[in-house]
């Protein structure tokens, strides 16, 4: 794996900008569903099984991250935290790179092996999250 810091090139993809902008739709869009007063979406797979599906607590722990209650929302669903948080980290990267047209940090030429690493420990990180999720049934 190569790691770069560098500006961007002309006719590449903004990375930044589009997930910057992504992940403020996706936050706008879930402001204006509660502020409607929609009702949250049901779990399929609950209902059917009874028991949490990988991303049980979510929802919930996205709410009280938002509201600046990290320990509940780690207590929720903690992989779901952690995203939330990395997502938050990564928001505050692009939009300072976007407003200084700083250099961009990228993550290239991943060997076989890294590649295949990547993929078990995500396989391993959902198992274990989903383990919690089961043994604390917080549904």
């Amino acid at each position: 794996m190569q790691t770069q810091r560098r500006p961007l090139a002309p006719q590449e993809t903004d990375h930044e900008l589009v997930w910057l902008l992504v992940s403020l739709g996706g936050f706008v869009g879930g402001a204006l569903w509660f502020a409607a007063r929609l009702p949250l979406p049901h779990c399929v797979f609950h209902e059917l099984t009874g028991w949490p599906c990988l991303t049980c607590g979510a929802t919930r722990a996205a709410v009280q991250f938002l509201h600046g209650h990290f320990a509940a929302s780690f207590l929720y669903n903690p992989l779901a935290f952690l995203a939330y948080a990395g997502l938050a980290l990564f928001d505050v990267y692009a939009l300072g790179v976007l407003l200084t047209r700083g250099p961009r940090f990228r993550l290239n030429h991943f060997s076989r092996a890294e590649k295949s690493w990547i993929r078990w420990a995500i396989v391993l990180v959902l198992g274990v999250n989903w383990i919690y999720l089961l043994a604390a049934h917080r549904v």
